[in-house]
């Protein structure tokens, strides 16, 4: 089974309608902010937008009982968290992490679309960048 026939058998239709609606728009944005993080001027703003789509992941697959994208969108959010610390820009190891991260989150999109099983998460991607030298 699944991982969207699992959710529908779970949860009412229109909370997955709703989520799968959210998902993707955040998602879509995501790649945008990320290359966002390396201009000065809107490092700070688009961190904070990336922070609030990474809590809302992590808020609405913790309801649904999506493990996997919970413990990965906190995992970012930590990461994040961290950023906001400094002053940025983000340099060439956290856009580039910054951005598997977003290719995995459209993989996963793609899973849900499909109903296949949530791919499994790369070791890679749960390797912090370098934020010491930002």
């Amino acid at each position: 089974m699944g991982v969207r026939r699992n959710l529908e058998e779970n949860f009412d239709f229109e909370i997955i309608d709703e989520f799968l609606d959210h998902y993707a728009m955040m998602v879509d944005v995501m790649e945008m902010l990320i290359v966002d993080l390396q201009s000065p001027d809107r490092y700070m703003r688009s961190l904070d937008e990336l922070f609030r789509i990474f809590h809302n992941i992590k808020s609405a697959s913790g309801f649904l009982q999506l493990e996997p994208m919970t413990r990965l969108s906190t995992f970012v959010e930590d990461i994040l968290e961290q950023m906001r610390l400094l002053k940025g820009p983000a340099n060439e190891e956290v856009i580039n992490w910054m951005l598997e991260i977003n290719d995995f989150y459209l993989t996963w999109q793609d899973d849900l679309k499909l109903d296949n099983e949530l791919t499994k998460i790369k070791f890679s991607l749960l390797k912090s960048p370098d934020l010491e030298h930002i």
